[in-house]
């Protein structure tokens, strides 16, 4: 019985290396101006002094911290009115987006997501040896009946960014249960909320009232953005009992440092730091889509702590020539080519300072100086 020669050298499983890695927003802007980052999606305001201080207290660094996060699910459950064992947390919701489609799907299967949906989606689906697989959106919205027609008898897990990063787009409730309704109960819904605190619409909800009714949905949410806490990698996710035990048995048994722990659980308690962080982004997000709209670009409607700008396909005016120009006066934007969307930038929501600075460099950007100016 003849067998094929052994390769001379590890060789990665079949789908690793189609994978394209994560590249996140640069941070580096022209030599010698102060640099204005708006690449990332971070608060302006920073994170909860309290959260700070929890953070310098957990000091103990020779001791491993508590594998189960106890402290900090029993916080988050106490603010949202949810049973603790049914939350398991992570380092990020990316982590757990991760573990997401390794504990429910692998080779054979599928994983179903939106055409502009989350870059960490599509590494998740071949990390765990799945097929990636993409439907349309209209009008850089998540459409659910292009998401149904594109569930198969091999779906496994379906991710939905709600919002969605990059596009700031959302579907309402009535949509999104629509969407369960419309899986097989052997599907996985797991619903993306990262951006949820920032969301002031009466038809919106992250996930909680579908994941207490339904034995197939999950719903994550990180500290990285409102609570100010991206440098400490802390998430969680809310889902059935069943899919919590599978998701425990895979996750690192310390996943969550002691320090993340600490600062993540005074943040949830600071509920005057989130609504100041929620009343600036009030205050600057129609001010910038109003200010950028009357310079004659496009601007796609948001709900969350940044905007999808899009530029014109005209030599010297586009989203990469719009990129080079602002990073030379030190105001760092993203580049969503990645996305589908190589005609636009993605625009964090930043300081007072910044949002005017951008708003005036974007003008003569644009020939327009004088445009910008205004309360």
């Amino acid at each position: 019985m003849s067998s094929a020669p052994l390769p001379n050298r590890p060789v990665p499983r079949p789908g690793v290396l189609d994978i394209e890695a994560y590249v996140p927003g640069k941070s580096q802007g022209g030599a010698g101006v102060k640099v204005h980052k708006l690449s990332a999606n971070e608060t302006p305001l920073g994170p909860s002094p309290k959260a700070v201080a929890a953070f310098q207290s957990a000091n103990a660094l020779e001791l491993y911290p508590d594998g189960s996060s106890l402290k900090l699910r029993e916080t988050i459950a106490g603010a949202y009115g949810l049973d603790p064992a049914r939350i398991v947390c992570g380092t990020g919701s990316d982590e757990l987006l991760m573990l997401t489609a390794s504990a429910f799907a692998g080779p054979g299967d599928e994983v179903l997501f939106s055409q502009h949906g989350f870059l960490v989606y599509r590494i998740a689906a071949l990390a765990a040896g799945a097929t990636p697989v993409v439907a349309p959106e209209k009008d850089y919205r998540t459409d659910v009946d292009a998401l149904l027609a594109a569930v198969t008898e091999r779906t496994r897990v379906v991710f939905l960014a709600n919002p969605n990063n990059p596009t700031g787009t959302y579907i309402p409730f009535d949509e999104v249960r629509r969407l369960q309704r419309g899986l097989p109960p052997n599907v996985l819904l797991a619903l993306d909320a990262a951006y949820a605190e920032y969301v002031r619409r009466n038809d919106y909800e992250a996930g909680i009232e579908l994941v207490a009714t339904c034995s197939n949905v999950v719903m994550l949410r990180t500290f990285s953005k409102i609570y100010g806490l991206a440098a400490l990698r802390v998430g969680w996710l809310y889902g059935p009992a069943e899919v919590v035990d599978a998701i425990n048995r895979i996750r690192g048994a310390f996943n969550v440092s002691a320090p993340g722990l600490a600062a993540a659980a005074a943040a949830v308690e600071d509920t005057a730091h989130v609504e100041a962080a929620i009343a600036h982004n009030e205050t600057w997000l129609p001010w910038l889509t109003e200010k950028l709209t009357a310079l004659g670009l496009t601007v796609t409607p948001s709900v969350t702590n940044f905007l999808l700008v899009h530029f014109p396909d005209v030599e010297g005016r586009t989203a990469k020539d719009a990129d080079a120009f602002l990073s030379a006066r030190g105001l760092i934007l993203r580049r969503v080519d990645s996305y589908g969307l190589p005609g636009a930038l993605r625009l964090t929501i930043g300081t007072e300072e910044a949002n005017r600075l951008l708003v005036e460099v974007l003008a003569e950007f644009l020939g327009k100086v004088g445009a910008g100016d205004g309360a």
